[in-house]
């Protein structure tokens, strides 16, 4: 091995160090370690551009890591999941996620296409990124309060469920359609409503693959893993497979963030199952700062200047679009302090929104430069100023909050 060939693990090893101290630094100042990560990887972009360190080999381990990042952090979203007690919730959780969603989506779409004026597909793209919401920063918030077991603490856990299905099912779509979306500057409707239907045909049945798998080949391989004498082999074995799901689902032209959606989904009714979570947590922590660290990577320094003005007025966007879509359809079930405190919960853009910015971007001309940088900084701003409201929230109306 020569030194270019060690110049991959070196870089990785380095960054994971680096991950681990920047993620017990955010964590005591109370921010959201993804945020260091994404600095870090536009640091680490910089000092590659400047010292020629980021060779071919180097963007090639990166870019393995941020798919299996990428696949982690949706495994782990769907395995978290529990699509039954969501159902339950739905009557209730659902008002808010349809002004929450539509909304936001909507809102965002106008400003982008109209304002900024940037191309359909570009703008439905912008919209579907900023329609969801993070679990992880919310939720944490709440249960730093102890808050989380609370009315509702559940039901920004439901709604921010919903958000998430709701976005990555949309982004499926939107690429599924997007050949056919634009033909030169053409849109051809029938085309697309073609492609659409069957995608979604496709989409069922992939769906319906993946419940007969759940009901009728989980349980027995569950049980089989739990023979395995230690928790990392029974981790190693449900991952596996989830890893294999989420490949299969890519190549079935749903992404692989779909397919690792649905593994995660197969696995989260099983109990067996998701005692291997905390095993998992491992290769998570390990995996999933390295997507992060890709999107800060595939940040233009130079266009960060030019990213300021849109990123504040998607910024602004996208803080409205989750204030009243979400807190204007929950005042009637919890009261003016929780609509206001659900309705901030459901600001923060993160893991979902940046990956639909990702997938976007892999796509020739797509995104431009200033757009990608201008929403990265929109999920940043969000993930830093969501948990200062919400303590702020938390402090004022926790009484309040404790009866929902």
């Amino acid at each position: 091995m020569n030194g270019l060939d060690s110049l991959p693990v070196l870089l990785i090893g380095a960054s994971s160090v680096a991950v681990i101290l920047l993620k017990s630094l955010f964590e005591r100042a109370q921010l959201p370690p993804l945020v260091a990560y994404l600095l870090y990887g536009l640091l680490l972009g910089w000092v590659g551009e400047t010292s020629g360190i980021l060779n071919e080999q180097v963007i090639h381990a990166f870019d393995l890591l941020a798919k299996l990042g990428i696949v982690a952090l949706l495994f782990k979203v769907g395995l978290n999941s529990h699509p039954r007690a969501l159902l339950a919730k739905l009557p209730q959780a659902s008002l808010i996620w349809l002004g929450n969603f539509f909304l936001a989506a909507g809102l965002a779409y106008l400003l982008a296409h109209y304002l900024l004026g940037l191309e359909f597909i570009t703008a439905l793209l912008i919209a579907a990124a900023l329609s969801v919401t993070s679990v992880g920063v919310a939720v944490a918030s709440w249960e730093d309060a102890g808050l989380l077991q609370s009315g509702g603490g559940q039901l920004v856990l439901d709604v921010a469920e919903l958000d998430d299905i709701s976005g990555i099912a949309l982004m499926a779509l939107i690429l599924a359609v997007m050949p056919q979306l634009i033909n030169g500057h053409a849109v051809h409707w029938p085309v697309v409503t073609q492609t659409g239907a069957l995608f979604l045909a496709k989409l069922a049945l992939f769906t319906a693959a993946c419940a007969l798998f759940a009901r009728h080949l989980e349980p027995r391989m569950s049980l089989a893993a739990s023979r395995l004498r230690t928790p990392p082999e029974r981790m190693l074995l449900v991952a596996g497979v989830g890893f294999v799901i989420a490949a299969l689902a890519g190549w079935l032209g749903f992404s692989l963030a779909v397919g690792a959606l649905f593994a995660g989904l197969i696995f989260s009714g099983d109990p067996e199952a998701v005692k291997t979570e905390p095993s998992f947590d491992d290769l998570y922590t390990f995996l999933t700062p390295f997507f992060f660290i890709s999107i800060g990577l595939n940040i233009d320094t130079s266009v960060l200047g030019q990213a300021v003005v849109p990123g504040l007025l998607l910024l602004l966007v996208a803080i409205i679009g989750k204030l009243i879509g979400a807190g204007l359809p929950s005042y009637p079930l919890t009261g003016a302090a929780g609509a206001i405190t659900i309705g901030v919960s459901m600001v923060p853009r993160a893991e979902i929104s940046l990956l639909i910015v990702h997938q976007a971007s892999l796509w020739p001309n797509l995104i431009s430069d200033t757009v990608f940088a201008a929403m990265v900084m929109v999920a940043a701003a969000t993930c830093v100023v969501t948990p200062l409201a919400l303590n702020s929230c938390f402090r004022r109306w926790r009484e309040q909050l404790q009866r929902i």
